[in-house]
């Protein structure tokens, strides 16, 4: 693989804002085409950029990928001959993968997930979107801005552009356009994958918005998702102080859903 390097690789993933592994072949035993210290980058469609060994080992570790990106955490595995595992788990904790290689070779890999901060994706070009922006930044989000939100009117806003940003379930969608295309915002923050979506809008608004989704033929079930008013009620008046509501209840639903993540892998474990 000429002139390749794994770091240019990993910062090019990281560029692009996707989710991906890396794996490092921390020891070797008998014979391996892998040595101690070699790394690739797993992408979240299974591609293995750098070396690692035979199909053995790049089976193995696609699926260590794989529930390393859905847990967060990190996974310590071990590939050997099949005549050697007897267990899935060896003695001192390791997960095994059996190889029918010929070489006949033990490799140990470090599987690290690697995945950027919660999008935040905001409708909107009003003071109180302009405060969610800049507090959200200081949070660690990953701010987005849908084309034609921001310095432009939504009659330019193309909901087909929306895809382009990579919305996840785990992401957060804040529809902040008070009155500014408020019906086409909506609707586009309902159709994206994000769990979590909050306007800021009366109850009474939402509600009238809502139905006219529901008439159009949107599921009622997502409808019904939406939170609104967004944020937190602490009594919040100017724009900094409803931004830092919404917030608050962002970081609360981010940590709500970590706790729920890791009591879902507990229980499947």
């Amino acid at each position: 693989m000429p002139g390749f390097d794994i770091f240019d690789t990993i910062d090019t993933l990281r560029s692009k804002g996707e989710s991906f592994c890396v794996a490092t072949v921390l020891r070797t035993a008998d014979v391996t085409s892998a040595k101690a210290g070699a790394k690739a980058a797993i992408t979240g469609t299974g591609e293995i950029l750098g070396h690692l060994g035979g199909a053995c080992v790049q089976r193995a570790v696609r699926a260590s990928a794989v529930k390393a990106l859905s847990s967060g955490d990190p996974q310590l595995i071990r590939i050997k001959p099949s005549d050697k595992v007897v267990s899935m788990a060896d003695p001192d904790g390791v997960q095994t993968f059996k190889s029918g290689c010929p070489s006949g070779g033990t490799v140990d890999l470090l599987v690290e997930p690697y995945q950027h901060a919660p999008k935040l994706v905001i409708f909107g070009d009003t003071p109180i979107a302009s405060a969610l922006r800049a507090h959200a930044t200081l949070a660690g989000l990953w701010v987005c801005l849908p084309k034609g939100t921001v310095g432009e009117a939504y009659s330019e806003f193309d909901p087909d552009d929306l895809p382009a940003l990579g919305i996840q379930p785990r992401d957060f969608v804040v529809v902040a356009s008070q009155g500014k295309g408020d019906a086409v915002a909506l609707k586009s923050a309902l159709q994206s994958p994000a769990r979590r979506v909050s306007m800021v809008a009366s109850r009474r608004k939402a509600q009238v918005l809502s139905d006219r989704l529901i008439s159009q033929g949107m599921n009622p079930a997502r409808v019904e998702q939406l939170k609104a008013p967004a944020g937190l009620d602490i009594h919040a008046v100017d724009p900094h102080e409803i931004a830092l509501s919404i917030l608050a209840e962002i970081i609360f639903w981010r940590n709500v859903d970590k706790s729920e993540e890791a009591s879902h892998d507990e229980k499947t474990a």
